[in-house]
């Protein structure tokens, strides 16, 4: 939900844009009951100039 919530507010349709994806898509995938695939969570990190680390508990 966090990534949904930062996504928004960057704004959905140049997210859309950088990712290759809708913005319909990016609205359901990263809503409360969406279920992103990990592609698309990579996609969207990457646009939004983040990334996600492995780290060991």
């Amino acid at each position: 939900m966090a990534l949904g919530n930062v996504a928004r507010a960057r704004g959905m349709v140049q997210l859309a844009k950088e990712t290759g994806l809708t913005r319909e898509g990016l609205y359901k995938a990263l809503s409360a009951d969406g279920n992103p695939s990990l592609g698309t969570v990579l996609k969207v990190l990457k646009a939004l100039g983040l990334k996600l680390t492995p780290q060991l508990a």
